[in-house]
């Protein structure tokens, strides 16, 4: 397997991965932004009730429950932006330029 390095090595792994479980056919948009949405609401969980001091000093135990969910939503956003055909590195950069003049920074 090709180590992964990046956001293409990613996306490869995950057509490969889908592809041996014969999971594409299930891969839709909608699916995809559904399961997306259940994995950013788990993300949500760990966080809920906890006070900013608590959510910048997770235990042990408790960040690596937290990299377990950002690993899920990373990789639905991955599979989701491969079935679009939408670069997210491209859709991000633009994205920053878009609130860099929505958001100008003050002058100092």
């Amino acid at each position: 397997m090709t180590p992964i390095t990046d956001l293409t090595t990613l996306r490869d792994a995950l057509r490969a991965f889908c592809a041996a479980r014969d999971w594409h056919r299930f891969h839709t948009p909608k699916n995809l932004v559904m399961a997306l949405s259940v994995e950013a609401a788990e993300l949500v969980e760990h966080f809920q009730w906890a006070t900013p001091e608590e959510s910048l000093a997770l235990a042990a135990d408790k960040r690596a429950e937290v990299a377990d969910e950002i690993a899920d939503v990373l990789i639905y956003l991955t599979e989701l932006a491969d079935v679009l055909d939408i670069d997210p590195i491209a859709a991000a950069r633009e994205k920053i330029v878009k609130n860099a003049a929505k958001y100008p920074a003050p002058s100092r």
